[in-house]
């Protein structure tokens, strides 16, 4: 069964005023790894999830000079509160095996959402301290394992393309955004790298 993956990352001395520098620092790294460049939506929260976004908007394919996180994250941050939340969607493409009319399988890179979520100290009750002051959502661990897939070798060969793009991305974030600490996690508590090792050893 799917598992939602989500990478938390706290910040030394961390300040509110740091938050804009902090997430274009992660979209950075996230960019170098092969994500898109340019964000396709942006809301920002107030108090907690519960509540309606107080800033909204999603970004057309024809206007890439608004998207770019240089303007979009400014946008999204311009009501700068201790108790908002902002969250920023961007894509990248991981490998999927797409089943055609009885036909053999083919493998192709399909766009896949990350949300980018930085958290004022005192939103949802200061639920940053859990989350990390900025938390990334991945999405669902399929692409990284592949559950319902026979492992041969060009499958084995595209899962660990996969996974490579996750360690990139997780690695780039420990050496160049100045994090105190970070955590890559599971909704459901189960340790990804654990069940990949397990996957892995299926390999036909």
């Amino acid at each position: 069964m799917a598992d939602q993956l989500y990478l938390s990352l706290w910040y030394p001395n961390f300040r509110l005023t740091s938050l804009g520098p902090a997430l274009l620092g992660v979209i950075r790294q996230f960019t170098i790894v092969g994500g898109s460049g340019l964000v396709r939506a942006a809301n920002a929260y107030p108090i907690s999830w519960n509540e309606a976004p107080a800033y909204q908007r999603v970004y057309d394919d024809d206007e890439p000079e608004a998207a770019a996180p240089e303007q979009a994250v400014p946008a999204a941050l311009e009501m700068l509160h201790d108790d908002f939340a902002y969250e920023l969607e961007l894509t990248w493409e991981l490998w999927a095996q797409e089943q055609a009319g009885g036909l053999e399988p083919v493998w192709r890179k399909e766009p896949r959402a990350v949300r980018i979520i930085g958290y004022g100290p005192e939103f949802d009750e200061s639920s940053y301290e859990q989350n990390g002051q900025i938390r990334v959502d991945l999405g669902t661990d399929t692409p990284f394992l592949q559950e319902g897939v026979d492992l041969d070798v060009e499958a084995t060969e595209h899962v660990k393309q996969n996974v490579q793009m996750l360690v990139d991305f997780t690695n780039g974030v420990q050496q160049h955004c100045g994090i105190s600490s970070r955590l890559l996690w599971s909704e459901s508590g189960e340790s990804l790298a654990q069940k990949l090792i397990a996957r892995l050893q299926q390999v036909n």
